[in-house]
């Protein structure tokens, strides 16, 4: 006796409905994989449970976005708006970019040049040459603004040891070599002064002892005779 037909409505039961979800999406998804490989069909499918888990499945010859661009041109409906249509176009754009930049950074690095012409070859020498000049140009600013550093650092530096050395001076110290100076010359004209009275005194005792003496030893005669004359 063969199985009866099963009535297709909403489980109403929700174990019953996550169960039978499962085994149908399982089902499904085999069907998929067997018409891909089977009949070389390009099959992408996509499906969201209640709970909104994605599943989904595509043939390894195509991606997802191929076929829903694919379905855009043969059906003529607009999945895509204008807004995101454009994105999309700037993305490409800016992967095609990368992707030009990335094969002139090999050539630049000397990778894979074999299948260059003598052109391409120059042009890559013409851009090696370029960014050796900006190269050396940029050394000799760095230079020249580490130089300028240096010797601003180096008048700075002049500058706090300057500054530092008269926050050290003492003012009292002027005054005591100014008072140590004029006490020393005092006391080389009190010196001076002392000197010249006692030569003076000298003198003046001599004087007066000469004054005391009597007139025959005051004089001395050079020549012996002269005192038998007086």
């Amino acid at each position: 006796m063969g199985r009866g037909k099963i009535e297709i409505k909403r489980i109403e039961n929700s174990s019953n409905r996550q169960v039978t979800y499962s085994k149908r999406r399982n089902g499904i998804m085999k069907k998929a994989k067997e018409i891909s490989v089977l009949c070389d069909a390009r099959v992408s499918v996509i499906i969201f449970a209640s709970s909104g888990k994605m599943q989904e499945y595509c043939s390894q010859s195509t991606t997802l976005v191929d076929m829903l661009d694919q379905y855009q041109k043969l059906s003529g409906k607009r999945i895509w708006d204008p807004k995101h249509e454009q994105l999309d176009n700037e993305i490409n754009s800016v992967k095609k970019q990368n992707d030009n930049m990335q094969i002139e950074l090999r050539h630049l690095k000397g990778e894979d040049i074999t299948t260059l012409n003598y052109k391409d070859l120059m042009v890559i020498e013409e851009a090696l040459e370029n960014g050796m000049s900006a190269l050396k140009a940029k050394q000799m600013e760095f230079v020249q603004m580490m130089r300028k550093h240096n010797e601003m650092m180096e008048e700075e530096n002049q500058t706090l040891h300057f500054k530092l050395r008269q926050l050290h001076l003492d003012p009292m110290d002027d005054h005591n070599v100014m008072e140590t100076q004029h006490n020393h010359h005092q006391q080389h004209q009190a010196g001076m002064y002392s000197n010249h009275h006692h030569e003076a005194a000298a003198a003046a005792g001599v004087s007066s002892y000469e004054a005391q003496m009597p007139f025959a030893f005051r004089v001395q005669p050079m020549q012996p005779n002269l005192q038998e004359r007086f």
